[in-house]
């Protein structure tokens, strides 16, 4: 982006195309996996453990049930809220207020990333 301006920051970031929206589903690694993959952050996907550090439910840690590209968000299992009517629905979470404890690396694709 070579704009400043903030209205344009916003623009570009709400109309990126899905490809380039996986790149704000970074989170930041735990200290134990920052050693152990030499790298400060990852793409969240599902099946990895997260732990809040922002917001009404920090310091719960729970599974990544869903990275929605599309909204920006994770859905985490232990993360909801309550309807008016009474019904549970999980609480979407932006992946810059977690930080990932524990990776799933059954994907290849992500084996070679942190292998180079």
């Amino acid at each position: 982006m070579k704009s400043k301006q903030p209205r344009k920051q916003r623009k570009e970031r709400f109309s990126a195309p899905l490809h380039k929206r996986q790149k704000y589903m970074h989170a930041a690694l735990s200290k134990e996996l920052r050693e152990e993959m030499k790298a400060r952050s990852a793409q969240v996907k599902k099946g990895d453990t997260v732990q809040l550090m922002r917001g009404d439910h920090a310091g719960t840690e729970g599974e990544v049930q869903k990275a929605d590209l599309k909204s920006g968000t994770i859905h985490v299992a232990g993360v909801s809220v309550f309807r008016a009517d009474g019904t549970e629905v999980p609480r979407p979470v932006q992946p810059s207020n977690v930080i990932i404890t524990k990776m799933e690396m059954d994907d290849e694709e992500r084996k070679k990333i942190f292998s180079r």
